[in-house]
């Protein structure tokens, strides 16, 4: 007998519906070990999806799906989703070229009603989604499931804000793990840890709950006490100023709870909001003793867990930031080092443990993070941002106008910026070097190596203005780092290779790549290190000299490094060809990053047939 039977006669909503409810707690069981078992070969997030697995049951039961909508913030909480919505096989291709993404996705699946892979978004996307219900005269439900750590972020409050207002027909689900990714914090955080933990609160509502269920008479009153209790003790205060009726906390994990509350809120108006605790890791000891690291995981054994790297290794671009951090911050009192809710990815654990005093995570609050930043820098401080490529995206305006603007020497550490693999189009880093080269003030460099990053950082930091180190995911290539603190002259660009008649003229990550395709092409290989300010000497010189200039970028090649380089030309009045290689103007979807590379052209073989496609036209 399979240890899936149940579970394997689910392929839609509507089966999990025609169960009797007694078997639902053995379908969670199964449903739990399978993702265990599934995880474990494909890799992917974990123990977020641990946590969701009765609530993503009690909600496909109460509610008629699709044609009511769930709305999934983040997507770190989908995959229990996934597989009861006829996607239990595609998770053995979980996140793989031509397989299922790792978030909801809409082209994938009628279930997922939203697209996702950021935080925060699903309030908005729910009341829009309940107005236009409203609109339309249709009878349907609309809920949105945010976790804790998406609360942090200011979107998540702007659509409470008029959601309560604009009086619509939707629940939010607040996700209660008291977990982000990194450790959560912030005011609000603290608010729900008082309020679980209160012996008081919870003792509390459980006899208003026995009282209410014998005397319905005493509702009026009860409903007045716990008003007053409320507002001393709970965040339901909070969430009813917004316009919101709260309801909860109640356990995320007992379908007997979960299911009759889903069922009479489902059948009240207006906009309410139910509070409910779960465990990240629920139901798998190692996540749960760890729920960090089983995060986001790769392949493991699961009756083993996850085991420690064998050897040194490469050091990744990430742990080249962190140790430079240190080293910095040792040098330098003034560094203080700022990350929105990503201190393990970002690599600055160390940091933390050892300059807690200058180590700041301000929560899923990437806008927040920019203008704070500029604040420091305003005293005279030396603020280092560590994001990630495809959030800084989310704090655009604040790098414009609170940073560039003002000339503020606040330094970017940009991290995944490229093709990240996996966790595909919502995280690669992809537009970047377009959208910050174009504004003014900002210095702009990408590194060929781990050593060369160390030095950009070194170079950023001594620069007295806006500055950008974007670096890729993972190792390059194995270049180890002189200790120190040295730097690079800024805007002056590295001949890596004399050749004929072509130069490659590459930046950052994909350096490797176009020294290969140099040798085969008996080309001028150039590091061009800086995006902003360009070598502008270098490039005429090669202009002089060489009769194709070929730009090679890792980012979107329309507004890229590439575009640059045509303007330099352009003005300079020569009219030297150029080749511009770049990402194509599409969104990329998920796979392995060597294997995107080389579907897009921008391996070794890719770059030389490119060019041989220029210089020898069939």
């Amino acid at each position: 007998m399979s240890a899936f039977s149940l579970l394997e006669t689910i392929n839609s909503p509507a089966d999990l519906r025609r169960l009797d409810r007694k078997q639902l707690p053995q379908l969670a069981t199964e449903l739990r070990a399978f993702l265990i078992d599934s995880v474990s070969q494909t890799g992917g997030h974990l123990s977020s999806n641990l946590g969701t697995v009765e609530l993503t049951i009690a909600l496909h039961a109460v509610f008629k799906t699709p044609e009511d909508r769930l709305v999934w913030d983040v997507g770190h909480q989908c995959y229990a989703h996934k597989v009861l919505t006829g996607r239990r096989e595609g998770m053995s291709c979980l996140r793989m070229h031509g397989g299922i993404s790792g978030f909801p996705k809409r082209c994938e699946s009628p279930y997922d009603t939203f697209g996702v892979g950021h935080s925060s978004t699903s309030i908005s996307a729910a009341l829009g989604m309940a107005l236009a219900a409203k609109h339309k005269g249709e009878d349907r439900k609309t809920v949105a499931i945010i976790g804790d750590g998406a609360m942090s972020a200011g979107m998540a409050f702007e659509a409470l804000n008029n959601a309560g207002v604009a009086d619509a027909d939707m629940l939010v689900v607040l996700n209660d793990n008291e977990m982000s990714i990194s450790p959560p914090v912030g005011a609000l955080n603290n608010i729900l840890t008082r309020l679980t933990s209160s012996d008081t609160y919870n003792a509390a509502r459980e006899a208003g709950r026995q009282v209410l269920g014998l005397a319905p008479p005493l509702l009026e009153l009860a409903r007045r006490a716990e008003e007053h209790f409320k507002g001393m003790l709970a965040p339901g205060t909070l969430f009813e100023e917004f316009g919101f009726h709260y309801y909860g906390p109640i356990d995320g994990h007992d379908l007997e709870a979960l299911i009759p509350t889903l069922e009479n809120l489902k059948k009240l108006k207006g906009p309410k909001f139910l509070h409910v605790i779960t465990k990240k890791g629920q139901g798998y000891k190692l996540a749960e003793a760890d729920p960090i690291l089983y995060h986001g995981v790769a392949k493991f054994e699961p009756g083993v867990g996850i085991k420690s790297a064998k050897g040194p290794g490469k050091l990744t671009y990430t742990q080249v930031f962190g140790d430079w951090l240190c080293d910095q911050a040792k040098a330098d009192s003034r560094l203080m080092a700022i990350t929105p809710a990503m201190r393990e990815g970002s690599g600055m654990v160390r940091f933390s443990a050892e300059y807690p005093n200058r180590y700041f995570d301000v929560g899923i609050a990437e806008q927040h993070a920019v203008t704070f930043a500029a604040g420091l820098a305003c005293e005279g401080l030396k603020p280092v941002v560590a994001i990630y490529s495809t959030f800084l995206q989310r704090a655009y305006d604040q790098l414009i106008h609170d940073v560039a603007l003002q000339n503020l020497p606040v330094i970017f550490a940009v991290d995944r910026g490229g093709l990240v693999g996996a966790d595909g189009p919502t995280h690669h880093g992809t537009f970047d070097l377009s959208f910050v080269t174009c504004i003014p003030n900002m210095v702009v460099m990408a590194p060929a190596d781990e050593a060369e990053c160390r030095r950009m950082l070194s170079t950023a930091y001594a620069l007295d203005c806006p500055s950008m180190v974007r670096y890729p995911r993972g190792s390059g290539t194995g270049t180890v780092p002189e200790l120190g603190l040295a730097t690079l002259p800024v805007g002056k660009g590295e001949i890596r290779r004399n050749g004929h008649s072509i130069a490659l003229l590459a930046f950052g990550s994909l350096v490797p790549a176009a020294l290969a395709a140099g040798e085969e092409l008996d080309a001028t290989v150039v590091n061009m290190r800086f995006i902003k300010p360009l070598d502008v000497e270098l490039i005429v010189k090669l202009a002089g000299n060489h009769s194709l200039l070929v730009s090679i970028e890792e980012n979107a090649v329309i507004g890229g490094a590439g575009s640059e380089i045509e303007r330099v030309i352009a003005e300079n009045g020569l009219n030297t060809q150029v080749l511009r290689l770049g990402l194509p103007d599409r969104f990329i979807e998920h796979g392995e990053q060597g294997q995107l590379l080389a579907e897009l052209g921008l391996d070794k073989d890719g770059i030389v047939r490119s060019v041989r496609g220029r210089t020898n036209p069939q």
